[in-house]
This record gives structure tokens, sequence and C-alpha cells, in this order.
């Protein structure tokens, strides 16, 4: 009888152990799933560029043809 008790007890450890281990091992890939997509995310965010702003050409009579006025969304960029 008592060897029974002795079997139950040991098997009822091993697996409260084994749920446990395998709990434990879940919730880590659940929050290094998590993380990987944040940081991945982060990444490719900063990654994207804003797209250029394309500005018309402030035209005068006289120069017109031969002046182009831009912004490239760094700043305003004048070809004389």
């Amino acid at each position: 009888m008592q060897s029974i008790r002795s079997i139950f007890l040991l098997l009822a450890g091993i697996t409260a152990f084994v749920a446990l281990a395998v709990f434990t091992f879940s919730v880590t890939l659940a929050v290094g799933g998590i993380l990987t997509v944040l940081m991945a995310g982060r990444a490719l965010s900063l990654k994207m560029k804003p797209a250029p702003v394309r500005a018309t050409p402030k035209t005068k009579p006289h120069s017109a043809e031969n002046m182009r006025i831009w912004n490239d969304g760094r700043g305003t960029i004048i070809d004389l």
C-alpha cells in the first residue's frame, strides 16, 4: 500500500513539474514573439522615409525658364 501511494505521489510530482515547465516555455515563447514583432515594427518604421514634396516653381517673367524650385522633403532647392 505504501509503495502504491509513493508511486502515485511521484507521478503526480513529475506531472506537475512537466506542466509548469511547459507553461513557462510557452509564456517565454509568447513574450519573445511579442518583443520580436515590436522590434521589427520599430526597425521598419525608422527606415521608412517620407515621400518627397513637390513644390511648384515661383515663376518670374524674366527668369522662369532658367530657374527650378522644388522641395525634396529636407528643404527647398533652388536651381539657378
